[in-house]
């Protein structure tokens, strides 16, 4: 989705400040955290290297004011590559469940899972460090009303969708009314979780028995069909942020999926283009 970039930034920095709370102005290599943060928010949104970044933000006066920096304080491109590690996880999962929040929010969720190429954007580094994982699968839960995606799970061992999905419900379970997934991830102790967790399984089961059709033809009825709403999201963040991540370590890989979709869903947020 093609967005102002200007409006994008300060949405984002609205809601990142939002996000990070009483820390948002702790100093990381003397600038405050939020900023950071911001500037890794650019660099995605805007399909930059951390070198690239360095430079535009040297160049663009307009850059420089929503982050509220001097020429002289704009950071080295080495300084924006290490704030990726000192940024824990939390701080992206925050931004992630702020980003959600600000869509209108049904209760309603699709469970899908989808893969994200790692191999393309390091094959260099893949060849040295001699690893052989390509491809990362993250299972998300999106909102079946705002397309917004509330959590999400990254894995590189692929686990089954049986042990993935569980997990995510599980976090946000007080949010959810309905859980809608395939197949794929229907498991009889999954279901009997969901219905402890008072979230109502639309899950099909496996199998061809008059049962079986039966009770899948009264989930479609119950709002099943929803489910493809996950696709789109998927579809959406992927045209416009890509299908494959850049970093070289799996932390990063993981915390650069968690911003796609953070930015995913501050896209929605801003005026297109």
């Amino acid at each position: 989705m093609e967005v102002d970039l200007l409006d994008f930034m300060r949405t984002c920095k609205r809601l990142i400040k939002q996000a990070l709370g009483t820390s948002a102005s702790e100093s990381t290599n003397g600038l405050a955290r939020w900023k950071h943060v911001l500037i890794h928010c650019y660099r995605l949104e805007d399909d930059h290297s951390y070198r690239e970044t360095e430079n535009r933000l040297q160049c663009f006066s307009e850059l420089r004011e929503i982050l509220e920096l001097d020429l002289n304080d704009v950071p080295d491109y080495s300084t924006i590559y290490k704030s990726f590690d000192r940024l824990e996880m939390r701080v992206w999962r925050a931004l992630l469940r702020v980003s959600a929040e600000q869509l209108p929010q049904s209760g309603h969720v699709a469970l899908d899972s989808t893969f994200f190429e790692c191999g393309h954007a390091s094959s260099y580094y893949l060849k040295r460090s001699d690893r052989d994982v390509k491809t990362l699968k993250v299972t998300t839960i999106t909102d079946t009303e705002s397309l917004a995606v509330l959590d999400l799970q990254c894995s590189v061992e692929w686990k089954h969708d049986t042990k993935l999905g569980p997990q995510v419900v599980r976090r946000n379970a007080d949010d959810l009314l309905s859980v809608a997934a395939d197949k794929g991830f229907h498991d009889w102790m999954s279901k009997f979780e969901f219905y402890t967790l008072d979230v109502d399984p639309l899950v099909l089961e496996r199998g061809s028995s008059t049962e079986t059709v039966g009770h899948n033809t009264l989930i479609r009825d119950a709002g099943y069909s929803q489910r493809w709403m996950s696709e789109t999201s998927y579809s959406t963040t992927k045209r416009s942020l890509g299908s494959a991540v850049r970093a070289q370590f799996w932390y990063r890989e993981f915390r650069e999926i968690v911003l796609m979709f953070s930015i995913s869903n501050i896209e929605q947020l801003c005026e297109p283009l």
